[in-house]
């Protein structure tokens, strides 16, 4: 199954065209590596509703399977990626953004510091990740070999979980 990925970069200065958007690049590098094909793209500011409303149009309108936020996962006060994707997602996938924190722990006591979350919206999973490119490769290898299962999990696939 291919997934369908949407990327959404997240940062003030990369909406304003004053800074290039790395981080997005890398996350488009590493889905690569799996059977995905990046089908959305865009940069918003740290603007709470605009980020609620690209992941609820992408989301909602089931042209997606897992979107890749990247940036506003920090404790700065225009940091609200994780506040807009908890208000939109029906239900939490708490386990991701805990090895993300673990993994990232291992390389930087800073690691637990991020806010990141990850969630249902529909049929989507959305998955909270740090603005800096070196952060996002990071933090998506240590999940990036358990998304094709949950996203074939999310979709409705009967097999069960551990059988051959």
């Amino acid at each position: 199954m291919m997934i369908r990925v949407g990327i959404l970069t997240v940062s003030d200065k990369g909406f304003a065209g004053e800074r290039e958007d790395k981080s997005g690049e890398e996350i488009r590098r590493l889905v690569g590596t799996i059977e995905a094909e990046v089908v959305r793209y865009d940069i918003v500011p740290d603007e709470r509703e605009l980020i609620e409303q690209k992941l609820r149009e992408w989301s909602d309108g089931c042209a997606v399977d897992l979107i890749l936020t990247t940036g506003g996962t920090g404790l700065s006060p225009r940091d609200v990626t994780p506040e807009a994707t908890l208000a939109i997602v029906d239900r939490l996938v708490p386990g991701i953004a805990e090895v993300m924190r673990q993994e990232s722990l291992k390389k930087t006591p800073f690691a637990m510091l991020s806010r990141a979350a990850a969630g249902i919206r529909r049929s989507t999973l959305i998955v909270n990740l740090p603005g800096s490119p070196k952060s996002v490769r990071e933090n998506l290898q240590s999940i990036l070999a358990a998304l094709p299962h949950g996203i074939e999990k999310l979709k409705g696939d009967p097999t069960e979980c551990g059988q051959p």
